[in-house]
């Protein structure tokens, strides 16, 4: 039911985890897929390998969001080499594994965090709507944290809670165009990222405070986030939905 055929689709931080699977996701429904990636080389290769496997010929950009102008370049790149904008999702960002409390925390922590995770998502999405298609769609990947908080990583909560404001206020603004803008929240992920969380009894520990009694897998919450890029979603803006076993609910 889901045909995104001609779409044109734009990952942040695609090259491996939820965002490669996000963005294999909209290549398979029929999307021309762009990702953009800091450092890893040979991951973002091997996902542009399997994207091209699905369809029209895959996109890469190379760069870090977190600096002024980057933004800002991918978008007018990507709109140039592919013919326009009409679904972007903003997945890059970054979660500092080690516990630290606020009385504690440097302010170089602090502001990398809301740099990578809040600054150049709203940076983003100001040079996208500007090229953005009419009906087109805005997903940002926040998190249980921005909702639940998350002690001992105040940085990481802070920015995926400003995630969910950011939304709302920009879905109003962009609903006379039709392009919705939500927010998908998932939870703890099986992904590199998570990895330090889950070792030594750290995921047997997670998966007990999850109602459905497991860690999400990538692609649990890449097929909502198709959803909300699909015209099933039509009429679906302004929301955080919550992709995490009905961890918000538990505790």
């Amino acid at each position: 039911m889901i045909d995104l055929t001609g779409k044109r689709a734009l990952v942040t931080g695609g090259s491996r985890g939820l965002g490669r699977e996000i963005a294999l996701m909209l290549a398979e429904a029929g999307a021309s897929v762009g990702i953009t990636y800091r450092k890893r080389t040979v991951d973002a290769e091997a996902t542009l390998g399997d994207l091209g496997a699905c369809g029209p010929a895959p996109w890469a950009f190379k760069g870090d969001l977190a600096e002024r102008g980057e933004t800002e370049r991918v978008v007018r790149e990507f709109a140039d080499a592919c013919g326009g904008l009409d679904i972007l999702v903003a997945n890059h960002g970054v979660w500092p594994p080690a516990s630290v409390p606020v009385g504690e925390m440097a302010d170089e922590q602090w502001e990398r965090t809301l740099a990578v995770n809040l600054s150049s998502v709203f940076r983003l999405c100001r040079s996208a709507v500007r090229v953005l298609e009419d009906d087109g769609r805005i997903v940002l990947i926040g998190s249980t944290a921005g909702q639940r908080g998350e002690a001992f990583h105040a940085d990481y909560a802070a920015s995926k809670g400003a995630m969910s404001a950011f939304v709302k206020s920009l879905c109003v603004e962009l609903g006379p165009r039709g392009i919705t803008v939500n927010c998908a929240a998932p939870g703890w992920i099986d992904t590199e990222m998570a990895a330090p969380a889950m070792r030594d009894g750290g995921r047997e520990s997670i998966a007990a405070q999850i109602p459905i009694g497991r860690v999400a897998g990538a692609r649990d919450v890449a097929g909502p986030v198709l959803f909300l890029c699909s015209e099933l979603a039509g009429h679906v803006t302004g929301e955080v939905m919550n992709i995490n076993g009905g961890s918000v609910l538990a505790g």
